[in-house]
């Protein structure tokens, strides 16, 4: 066995806590540990589920999804979250700040912003 394991993944942002915050409210998770500029969170004690941390970056620059052009900044990887109800999930996630991507590629998927313009994928299992 590997004496190795991914611990978390990290999303730059011109404001880790502020961030942090959004994931926090969208899936209900807590602060795992924070300085002034990171935030590790995760699934509250006792559950399971996948930590993401932030950091603050000054010179972060959003990426651009669908890519329109050579020379945007791509999309590295984004969060794909199941829910039950996407039309109910869709409208929670856009109250606590994100934004619904114009291009939508599949029925039963919503692509969404964050608050720095990462994308994150909302999906229901069938």
């Amino acid at each position: 066995m590997s004496p190795t394991r991914l611990s978390t993944v990290v999303f730059d942002a011109h404001d880790a806590h502020e961030l942090a915050g959004f994931y926090l409210r969208l899936l209900g998770y807590v602060v795992r540990r924070e300085e002034p500029d990171w935030v590790l969170i995760g699934p509250p004690p006792g559950t399971e589920g996948t930590s993401l941390s932030f950091e603050t970056e000054p010179e972060y620059v959003p990426p651009v999804w669908p890519t329109r052009k050579p020379g945007d900044q791509q999309m590295m990887l984004h969060l794909d979250i199941e829910v039950d109800d996407l039309h109910a999930e869709v409208a929670r996630a856009v109250a606590e700040g994100a934004r619904l991507a114009e291009y939508q590629p599949q029925d039963d998927v919503r692509v969404l912003f964050d608050p720095s313009g990462h994308p994150f994928c909302l999906w229901v299992s069938q």
